[in-house]
């Protein structure tokens, strides 16, 4: 088992992620002498939002495919100056699966798989952690969504900004949420055809939250430059629409989209067939908050409930970004630094000194009101699961049909969503529910609850086996 050099160190910081919120606790707490180990999944840092191409792609312009350019710059140029200096290890490709507090002496240990088959266990020593663990798309399933060629939005994204690939040339963007127009001017750009951008939403929803959104001129200066991008394409906006199928003979070839009523209902007779071999769908994120749950952190809704310094009620373990709430790159950083500022102040004995995140306070203040407008105005549409045909598959891992699930709870009287899990294995697989949960919780009615997953992700045996033999001396 391989050690991180900053295991001996007295008063360390893990920073798990270096997505915006993972790289701003880091430097943070670097800048004011904390000694940091950062672990992250990707060969490199950045996270999904400022995902890189390859090294080896040789791509001469990847600004093009990011916003927010010079805010990259300076994280990246943070990262690798406080990593020459010794004050921060930045550790890439390792997989953390579980976070493991310990009693004597106090502290953690952050076990991992690393390298690209992820088999090869390693484990980092560390006083405090930050969790910083970002999220994962919202899957809501609909006929035909199984066919090749249906991606998430944020797949469709991920390709394209870390592979340099279309899936192919003729795209429907669908679902609901701002992530949707960055993504269909992406696909523009890179020389897709984006056939139409279906959107839930309305101009009613918009409006009914418009003083809050007028509130931050530059994102709706942004967002306002995407649609300027649209039409000048000529992609077709399809407001309060919706995907009801896709089709298509071994592989996507077409989706039907349909206006919805007032109250979310499909509107009879509004059908109508758009050619396509790519269906980027999104219904939104949701928080990654499996090592948290692990911990013992307590939730708020889907959440990790943090206090004003993204203190969890775990003592030394903050949280920071989309795993306390989604709210995007901005809200992410101003949390990371606020947490990164708390971490060190208390890692070295003191009391945190609030103004040295006075702005970054500020700045989620106000970041958050926004993204609380944007959830009532993108929320999934109602009633989305009467379109979802019995014979439609919702979990993907053990091929789980709708008609299953409705009688589970209809027929075989489950009144919860482990009860229906237990009685038809959807989310017993691979993903162990991440992807159907929230369906299976839409179809049949039942809360979602925190799953409380003693592991983040699959283990191999062996590594179990060898985990305890290896740990170091206490």
């Amino acid at each position: 088992m391989s050690h991180s050099p900053d295991e001996s160190v007295a008063r360390s910081l893990a920073v798990i992620g270096a997505g915006p919120a993972g790289l701003a606790a880091a430097l943070a707490a670097a800048v004011r002498g904390s000694r940091v180990t950062l672990i992250d999944a990707g060969a490199q840092a950045g996270g999904q939002f400022y995902r890189q191409p390859a090294e080896e792609l040789g791509a001469r312009h990847p600004q093009a495919l990011h916003h927010q350019w010079r805010t990259w710059k300076r994280l990246r140029d943070g990262l690798a100056a406080h990593t020459a200096k010794g004050r921060v290890t930045h550790l890439t490709e390792h997989h953390v699966w579980c976070v493991e507090r310990l009693a004597e002496p106090s502290g953690f240990l952050v076990h991992a798989l690393h390298g690209p088959a992820q088999e090869e266990p390693s484990v980092v020593r560390a006083d405090a952690v930050v969790l910083a663990t970002g999220a994962y798309e919202k899957v809501l399933p609909f006929p035909g969504w199984t066919l090749p060629g249906v991606i998430t939005a944020g797949g469709a994204q991920a390709m394209l900004k870390g592979g340099l690939v279309l899936q192919g040339r003729t795209a429907v963007v669908a679902g609901t949420g701002p992530l949707l127009l960055p993504v269909a001017a992406g696909l523009a750009a890179a020389g897709a055809q984006v056939a139409a951008l279906v959107e839930s939403a309305g101009a009613r929803d918009v409006a009914r939250h418009a003083g809050t959104l007028a509130a931050h001129p530059d994102k709706v200066v942004e967002g306002a430059g995407y649609m300027a991008e649209l039409m000048c394409r000529r992609v077709r906006l399809k407001a309060r629409h919706a995907v009801v199928e896709a089709q298509g003979d071994g592989a996507l070839e077409a989706v039907t989209v349909a206006a919805l009523g007032p109250d979310g209902r499909v509107a009879p007779g509004s059908e109508q067939v758009i050619a396509c071999d790519t269906l980027a769908v999104g219904h939104g994120l949701l928080p990654h908050t499996d090592l948290a749950e692990t911990l013992g952190c307590r939730l708020e809704g889907t959440a990790v409930a943090v206090d004003d310094e993204q203190r969890t009620d775990v003592h030394g373990v903050w949280a920071v970004g989309e795993t306390t709430g989604v709210g995007g790159a901005a809200l992410s950083l101003a949390e990371g630094h606020i947490a990164g500022c708390s971490a060190a102040a208390r890692l070295a004995g003191r009391e945190p000194d609030p103004r040295a995140w006075n702005a970054a306070a500020k700045s989620r203040t106000r970041t958050r009101e926004f993204v609380a407008s944007l959830d009532a105005v993108f929320a999934p549409r109602a009633h989305w699961a009467e379109q979802v045909t019995d014979d439609t598959v919702v979990c993907r891992c053990e091929e789980v049909p709708a008609s299953a699930i409705r009688e589970a709870v209809g027929e075989l009287g489950a009144t919860d969503a482990r009860t229906v899990k237990l009685l038809t294995r959807a989310g017993m697989g691979w993903c162990q529910g991440r992807m159907c949960g929230p369906a299976v919780a839409g179809l049949t009615g039942c809360e979602p609850v925190p799953s409380r997953r003693p592991f983040a992700r699959p283990v191999p045996l062996g590594v179990l086996a060898r985990t305890g033999e290896d740990l170091p001396d206490e």
